[in-house]
């Protein structure tokens, strides 16, 4: 992408670190500031679709949703407009925070906005035995704990395959986490439309507002902060599908992929062009393989806890 367009720099280009999928740069012009990401093309565990996701951005910003501004995007580079704000820690979130995400996501899913094509979710991997044995032939950190949870991993995958989704599917943004939100005067910023798709709205609302109402462990789950982000889809005027185990799945489903494609490339044990550095990848993979068997664990318990909904 030429990037003249963007005014005269008035400063190199700086890295942003921390991004878990792609890499992202700050770049200062006379005619501002701009968020300019490098899509990681090299091992996608999905193709990107640049012509809906940005067209579905602008839908979103003209709407008004509370975003960056998109300026422009290609197969490989996205740009927007810099947005100053606080970043926000994986703790529970204010209630009235949640309930302002609520909000916006019954908005999004209220824009009239065509997805062509749409493509088969990606289905869970059964080759957890062979990548245990792999990460202890090749020495990683986390090999031991991997392979002694391989029976609990396949577990996960049948229950990621089995679970029915109840619809209806939506057109979303499919990540909002506390890494792709800012706080700007205590008000919600959704980041990192890169994921953007259709997805079962159980799924989107129910991994929303878990990852909105918890710590980075499942030991300090709000469930008044979750029925906040409920309350909030309500009051923008949208409905809840049936309560149920689909509401996790999407969130069982995409951390189970993600912990997996980053212990393909800690495997490689190379430094990869693009997306996120080894070192972030031997997080991810901790956090997975930590993670993961305990909220798979505790499942039934959040579902009691959280829910049913009463609306």
């Amino acid at each position: 992408m030429d990037l003249a367009r963007l005014g005269t720099p008035i400063g190199p280009m700086v890295r942003v670190h921390g991004g878990y999928a792609n890499r992202m740069y700050r770049l200062d012009t006379d005619q501002g500031s701009f968020a300019v990401k490098e899509l990681n093309l090299l091992d996608r565990r999905r193709p990107y679709r640049a012509a809906d996701v940005f067209g579905f951005e602008r839908a979103a910003f003209a709407a008004g949703i509370p975003m960056p501004e998109p300026i422009a995007a290609d197969g490989r580079t996205l740009v927007h407009r810099w947005v100053e704000g606080e970043r926000v820690p994986e703790a529970p979130v204010p209630e009235a925070y949640a309930f302002e995400v609520g909000e916006i996501l019954a908005r999004i899913h209220a824009l009239d906005v065509a997805w062509t094509d749409v493509p088969a979710e990606e289905p869970p991997s059964w080759d957890w035995p062979e990548l245990a044995e792999r990460a202890t032939a090749t020495g990683q950190p986390w090999a031991g704990e991997l392979a002694s949870r391989v029976g609990t991993f396949l577990a996960i995958a049948r229950f990621v395959e089995a679970c029915e989704r109840p619809g209806p599917a939506v057109v979303t943004h499919r990540d909002i986490q506390p890494w792709n939100l800012l706080s700007r005067a205590g008000r919600p910023v959704v980041l990192d439309w890169e994921l953007s798709g259709v997805l079962d709205l159980s799924g989107e609302l129910g991994s929303t507002a878990l990852s909105l109402a918890k710590g980075p462990g499942f030991d300090d789950v709000r469930p008044a902060v979750f029925r906040s982000v409920l309350d909030g889809y309500v009051a923008g005027g949208a409905a809840l599908p049936p309560w149920g185990p689909s509401w996790f799945v999407y969130l069982v489903g995409g951390w189970l992929g993600h912990t997996r494609w980053n212990i393909l490339r800690c495997l490689a044990g190379v430094e990869a062009g693009t997306g996120p550095d080894l070192a972030l990848s031997h997080e991810a993979v901790r956090g997975g393989v930590r993670g993961l068997p305990v909220l798979f664990g505790r499942l039934p318990q959040l579902q009691q806890l959280l829910g049913p909904p009463q609306h």
